[in-house]
């Protein structure tokens, strides 16, 4: 038995989010149902994909998505439905789940009077799906930067006006040439906690945390596409790949 379950301003307080579940009392978690509560009135969808697994039902996927003008990602969509994440996990991968989510964004997006909707992808690491999800569904490359990421986009009309990465300010990269910094939001509840641990290690000049409050400055940060994390090592991007804080420790003490 497979459940699809809309987590909205009214059942979020009683609902399951799928990332970070077990740990809903940690700051990342926490931090996500707020920040959720306030895309609610800008839009935001999140639906919740439960199976039945013995005799008990839990969830296995979930999707993201939000109107281009609010979307968190480094993203210029304006007009279009902008899915932010998509994971389906586990033993329920390639049966189909995850085309079923798309058909949501993609339903909420005709009704609203869109012109399509666009979603990131990756060939290496990381978070988001690769483009074969996509292509199933008839998402065509629209943009793409470097070193794996593509963006892919379904129109609804030949005319739509195409969706891209806005661009990345190599003047703005050069600023972070040593030490560690990290960008973050609250849209991802893994970083936040991270965060919170980096926030430990002794104080240092070379550790710079930088919190993204708004879409705005998620969508033209100039440094990275991922729009809501990346960590810049001695001005070496990570780009959106989780990053330990052990692996933080090397570069500090070095």
């Amino acid at each position: 038995m497979v459940k699809i379950v809309d987590v909205n301003d009214k059942n979020i307080d009683e609902q399951e989010l799928f990332c970070k579940k077990t740990k809903k009392k940690f700051p990342g978690y926490q931090n996500k149902v707020k920040w959720m509560k306030e895309r609610f009135k800008e839009g935001l969808k999140y639906k919740v994909l439960y199976v039945k697994e013995g005799n008990k039902e839990t969830s296995r996927g979930m999707i993201e998505y939000i109107p281009g003008e609010y979307n968190w990602r480094g993203i210029k969509a304006d007009g279009w439905m902008v899915i932010h994440c998509l994971w389906v996990v586990g033993k329920h991968k390639k049966k189909g789940y995850g085309s079923q989510l798309i058909e949501y964004a993609l339903k909420d997006a005709k009704e609203a009077g869109l012109h399509g909707v666009v979603g990131m992808t990756a060939d290496k690491g990381g978070w988001l799906p690769k483009k074969t999800l996509y292509e199933k569904s008839g998402f065509e490359l629209v943009d793409e930067m470097q070193p794996y990421f593509g963006l892919y986009g379904k129109r609804f009309s030949d005319e739509a006006p195409k969706p891209a990465f806005h661009p990345i300010s190599k003047e703005k990269l050069k600023k972070y040439h040593s030490g560690v910094t990290i960008f973050y939001s609250d849209q991802c509840p893994y970083v936040v906690d991270l965060v919170n641990e980096i926030r430990d290690l002794p104080k240092t000049d070379k550790l710079n945390l930088v919190k993204f409050e708004s879409c705005i400055e998620a969508q033209e940060n100039g440094i990275y596409p991922y729009g809501t994390y990346c960590v810049i090592c001695n001005g070496k991007r990570t780009l959106y790949q989780h990053t330990l804080r052990k692996q933080i420790e090397v570069v500090l003490n070095k």
